[in-house]
């Protein structure tokens, strides 16, 4: 743990005054958080980050300085991921996903935020829909960064497509496994291995970083115990689909509530849940955003057309 907090503040290189500390939530847990906004953002609503699987607080580094300059920003570690507890998460889906969203509610309550924008990467997007599902009074606005999981399985018309046999092997040998087992079972070669296998993740952060500060903080962000990474592995099915498609629920999610998705055009993840987002809330504020040049990353491929995409999105809540 002393590694990966060494490791978030090198990363850390902001211009904006920051605090980080612990937020008590249940069952003797604590969220690993990040405070930041200056005098002109008093009154604003505050923008809540969710990192996505694997992530923390350190990946947003460049973003924080222009999203607070008009409002307070919190970066919050995931339960179970980054310096966040990892506590025992339940194997069944959807208990596993209560017990994040949950965390989340508890945490806000103890910061004493009245509403927020939340917006969500990856993982932290399906979290951000569930929560806002559940609590509709506490979001004004939801945006959507990459989401996973809000697709249902293609029918059997695709999954019947023949799959190689040599991918069938690697899911049978690694199934019993959390998804980042090998980050662990590789040890202190594991900073090497984050750089050989991604490189793209070293090449996001170039304007702030040549060294290997981005791999060494991925590495001591997902070597620690698999909590988090086990709850994913639950609520996850077979090639990544989500158990618990979101957009199977999203009738259930107050119309009130308006929802931004946003892709980078050079992202693997299908786009077609944005649309299909439109499509099931025909009534509700659904905008989609496309960014050039990002991938899966978006606010780290992109930063600066992200900041100021996101930091529009945001005025119009206040």
């Amino acid at each position: 743990l002393k590694d990966l907090q060494a490791a978030e503040t090198r990363m850390l290189r902001c211009d904006c005054s920051f605090t980080r500390h612990f937020i008590p939530v249940s069952n003797g847990c604590q969220l690993w958080t990040l405070a930041c906004g200056g005098a002109g953002s008093r009154g604003k609503t505050p923008l809540v980050l969710l990192h996505g699987f694997g992530g923390g607080v350190g990946l947003w580094v460049q973003n924080l300085d222009a999203l607070s300059r008009g409002r307070p920003v919190f970066a919050v570690d995931l339960l179970g991921f980054g310096q966040s507890s990892r506590p025992h998460f339940s194997k069944d889906p959807r208990r596993a996903e209560d017990q994040f969203v949950e965390a989340v509610e508890q945490w806000r309550a103890k910061v004493g935020l009245e509403s927020m924008i939340l917006l969500g990467h990856n993982l932290g997007g399906y979290l951000a829909v569930s929560y806002s599902i559940r609590h509709p009074g506490r979001v004004k606005h939801v945006i959507l960064v990459e989401p996973w999981g809000f697709p249902e399985r293609p029918d059997s018309s695709e999954a019947d497509r023949p799959v190689p046999v040599w991918i069938k092997a690697l899911g049978a040998v690694f199934s019993p496994f959390n998804p980042l087992a090998g980050l662990r079972l590789v040890g202190p070669l594991g900073p090497s291995l984050v750089q050989t296998f991604r490189p793209d993740l070293r090449r996001k952060f170039t304007s702030m970083f040549t060294d290997n500060t981005v791999s060494e903080y991925i590495y001591h962000l997902n070597v620690q115990t698999p909590s988090g990474e086990a709850a994913f592995k639950s609520m996850r099915g077979e090639y990544g689909w989500a158990k618990r498609p979101m957009l199977q629920r999203i009738h259930r999610l107050r119309p009130d509530v308006p929802l931004t998705v946003v892709y980078g055009s050079r992202s693997s993840i299908d786009c077609d849940a944005g649309g299909a987002l439109k499509e099931l809330r025909p009534y509700s504020h659904v905008e989609i955003m496309t960014i050039r040049g990002a991938g899966h990353y978006v606010f780290a491929d992109q930063p600066e057309d992200f900041n100021q995409r996101v930091s529009q999105v945001c005025e119009t809540v206040d």
